[in-house]
This record gives structure tokens, C-alpha cells and sequence, in this order.
């Protein structure tokens, strides 16, 4: 099995799932196959994962998988904050995006000043970077 990309903070997410899976919510009986189901899901997961610490990585201030990308958004008029992440730790609520989605494909490789387009469902969006972090 090929390895799957993972931030440390969402390794150590999936590791403490798994503990409140196997020690908390296993013993409940009718939620046991779905549970049993979890656990065998993560624990394949855990066990190919990539770990892979952007606090760690020189990338000459290159947009790389787990690099904080802040950016303006010109349609739209504001600055947006996403975070590139695995598929698994993905949240758009919170500005996780998976480093499959179009927008982090876009925006890999890029730098400070870049200006990206971006086509996305509802036509096309301009973005410009302002800034790239590599935080935890």
C-alpha cells in the first residue's frame, strides 16, 4: 500500500481517535461493528502513513504540503487562511484543505507575491499569496 501524507498534528489527531475508540466507545455494544470498523480503518492509516513535519522542511518559501498559505482573494476582496493537508484531515470549515483539492494543487510550488488562478465549480477565482508559514 502506497503511503498516505499526513501533518504530525493530524497523526497525533488519529492517534487519540484511536485510543477513545479502543478504550471509551468500543465497549458500547450497538456502535461496536461501526467502531470495529474505525479502528481496523485508522490503525491501516497509522501504520502507512508519511509523517510529515513542515516545521522541519527547507522550502525556500514554496506553498509545500503543511504550509500555512495565506491569501487575498481578489473576487471576493478578503484574505483567506487555508493550511494544505491530507484528504483525511481536510475541514474547509476551519481552513484545512486537502492537498488534493483543486486550490492546494494550485497553490503548491508557488511563493510570496504569485498571483494563482484557480478553476473552481463556480467559474474562475484569482487568488495572490501574501504570505507562506510552516507551523505545526
Amino acid at each position: 500500500m502506497s503511503k498516505v501524507p499526513l501533518t504530525v498534528r493530524g497523526a497525533e489527531k488519529l492517534r487519540e481517535e484511536l485510543t477513545v475508540l479502543k478504550t471509551i466507545k468500543r465497549p458500547a455494544r450497538e456502535q461496536q461493528s461501526f467502531i470495529e470498523g474505525r479502528i481496523k480503518d485508522i490503525e491501516g492509516k497509522l501504520s502507512h502513513a508519511q509523517i510529515i513535519d513542515v516545521t522541519e522542511m527547507d522550502a525556500g518559501g514554496r506553498v509545500i504540503f503543511g504550509a500555512t498559505v495565506v491569501v487575498y482573494d481578489v473576487g471576493m476582496d478578503e484574505e483567506i487562511t487555508y493550511k494544505i493537508v491530507g484528504e483525511d484531515e481536510a475541514d474547509i470549515e476551519t481552513g484545512l484543505i486537502s492537498v488534493n483539492s483543486p486550490i492546494a494543487r494550485a497553490f503548491i510550488g508557488k511563493e510570496v507575491d504569485d498571483s494563482v488562478e484557480v478553476n473552481a465549480p463556480g467559474g474562475t477565482r484569482e487568488f495572490e499569496i501574501v504570505d507562506v508559514r510552516y507551523e505545526a
